[in-house]
């Protein structure tokens, strides 16, 4: 990576495409956006990776125009992650305070360490432990809670995990395409950073990423991160099924849905009729409009019906001033806006990245590209970034923490005093020879003891 410029790099590797982008951040944090390409994707799958020469193909592909265009050797990129093996849920843990003292970033980062110590299945690895909120002595809620006085803290966070067999793949297709990966970034959180606004995110908001493989979606409300998912569906299975019931090829099943499919078969002209060229020897193909809309309906209801499902579970359906906002390449399908918002009874708009309206470079054939993610990994990889995907803890790991300035009684190192093991049946003494010869001088040796003054416990 050009060190004198600092530019930051990521790679979104997407189910459909590889795209790549590069942005400077200013003195004043602001970050410009230099410039962004992609390449065909054909590895993935749902989000996962199934060809890892297929992917590394086309993250070469992304990154060596990225280069060319801007001029520059980008050797370091920061990586988004989804599929369908993701998981998320919240975590809370609590620290008592010394009542002479008040509560310290220390105090915090003790926190958050601790969430760290969680008891996930066989091949999970934590990817981000994201601080909500606080609460000193089980009455006030505070997201800084620094300098407060106060007995017990407890702390509350958004945990995310993934496969660690996924997680390897990405740092092995960065690594072969001969750049090194400095983390790695939910992408619902990348897009979320690349179109919603503070004041979306204050009011309570949900960004669903509708892509080829997945439905990405993550939920905000007080400025804080909620509720994040992964839906197994995306713009790929409503075209394998105009497939299967239109009887096409996958590139015309493609094609038909971009340029006629509708989300609202009401609004589709039942009238209009489309022709489809045949192969060699074969007659066209003709297709109804009214009956192409009903196949996109039924499927993009379904993702809908579980988006829903998953606001439901958060428990902020009621709370959600700005609604939802549309992004990826699926959510460029007309009329979805119409459907969600009769299926939610939410306010819903497109979002388009924050950055791209602040400096339009953007060729006219790329305007209508959803860039969400690759941009708001700019962004997102300062806020949320873990090296190689976070560290996972053992239940019973030591760590060394620096213990700040003032050694209190509460942050003093403890003698721990661990408890004696018990006996296992298979080290006791196994005394052979006479059996009821044993028991018999072990039954006398007891009663002739009872009555000691020595071994009577009060």
């Amino acid at each position: 990576m050009n060190q004198e410029r600092k530019i930051i790099a990521t790679v979104d590797i997407g189910t459909t495409k590889v795209v790549a982008a590069a942005g400077q951040k200013h003195s004043d944090g602001r970050m410009e956006v230099l410039g962004v390409e992609k390449a065909v994707s054909t590895g993935v799958k749902r989000g996962v990776i199934l060809n890892i020469e297929e992917t590394v193909t086309a993250i070469k592909q992304a990154v060596g125009a990225l280069e060319e265009r801007l001029d520059v050797k980008i050797s370091e990129v920061f990586a988004g992650m989804a599929g369908y093996s993701m998981r998320s849920f919240t975590n809370s843990c609590y620290r008592f305070i010394n009542k002479e003292s008040e509560i310290s970033t220390f105090d915090l980062d003790q926190l958050l360490r601790d969430s760290h110590r969680l008891s996930l299945e066989p091949g999970e690895k934590i990817i981000h432990v994201i601080p909500q909120e606080y609460s000193v002595d089980k009455e006030h809620t505070e997201k800084n809670p620094v300098g407060m006085s106060g007995q017990r803290l407890d702390g509350y966070f958004h945990v995310v995990t993934g496969k660690e067999t996924a997680l390897s793949n990405i740092e092995k297709c960065i690594q072969r395409a001969g750049l090194k990966m400095n983390g790695v970034v939910l992408e619902s959180l990348a897009s979320a950073e690349g179109v919603l606004t503070d004041e979306e995110k204050e009011a309570g908001v949900v960004l669903v990423d509708i892509g080829g493989g997945t439905t990405d979606m993550a939920l905000f409300y007080d400025g804080i991160l909620r509720h994040t998912a992964a839906i197994p569906f995306g713009g790929n299975v409503v075209t394998g099924d105009i497939k299967e019931g239109c009887s096409v090829l996958f590139k015309q099943a493609e094609s038909l849905k971009v340029r006629f499919g509708s989300a609202m078969s009401s609004l589709a002209r039942e009238d209009m009729v489309i022709a489809i060229p045949g192969m060699p020897g074969w007659e066209p193909r003709e297709i109804s409009l009214r009956s192409l809309s009903c196949i996109i309906q039924a499927r993009m209801e379904e993702i809908v019906e579980y988006v829903a499902r998953h606001i439901e579970r958060s428990g902020y359906y009621d709370r959600l001033g700005a609604g939802i906002v549309l992004t990826g390449g699926g959510a460029l399908l007309k009329h979805l806006p119409q459907l969600i918002r009769l299926k939610t009874g939410l306010d819903v708009r497109m979002g388009q990245p924050l950055l791209f309206q602040e400096k339009a470079f953007l060729q006219e054939e790329q305007a209508g590209e959803p860039y969400a993610t690759a941009v708001g990994l700019l962004t997102a990889s300062a806020l949320y970034a873990s090296p190689r995907g976070g560290r996972q803890q053992s239940l019973f790991e030591e760590e060394k923490l620096e213990a700040p300035l003032e050694t209190t009684a509460e942050t003093a190192p403890r003698k721990v005093t661990k408890p004696k093991a018990k006996k296992s049946r298979l080290n006791r003494e196994v005394v052979p020879g006479d059996l009821f010869g044993n028991l018999k001088n072990k039954i006398g040796n007891t009663f002739a003891g009872m009555f000691d003054d020595d071994d009577v416990e009060m």
